[in-house]
């Protein structure tokens, strides 16, 4: 089984969660910038701290996307992880945060 990692970001801004919020996935999910290497479906566990919030907001998921090391373009390396089943009041707390941004086409770290 693959091993668990834990992770801990915070947003400071609302344009920085825009770029790394990925509204596609069917239960949303989070960028999240790093080197450590990460396998396709491997179960993560973040810690998440939204912009002018102080609750950590945990989220248990999986990687959904891998942006490796060495990247090109103005990509950063990092993983997209998909929230899980019962993250849904996380998501909503990002779109809720997000309302008006995110249908301007705004450049993300994943498209």
């Amino acid at each position: 089984m693959a091993e668990h990692k834990a992770l801990s970001l915070t947003f400071k801004d609302h344009r920085t969660l825009l770029s790394a919020y990925m509204p596609a996935l069917e239960r949303g999910g989070i960028f999240v910038p790093t080197q450590d290497t990460y396998a396709l479906g491997q179960p993560v566990y973040l810690l998440l701290t939204l912009p002018d919030e102080s609750e950590r907001l945990p989220v248990s998921g999986d990687v959904a996307w891998i942006s490796p090391p060495g990247v090109s373009g103005r990509r950063i390396p990092g993983i997209g992880v998909h929230f899980g089943v019962n993250d849904r009041r996380v998501r909503d707390r990002i779109e809720n945060h997000l309302a008006g941004l995110l249908d301007k086409g705004e450049p993300t770290f994943t498209f």
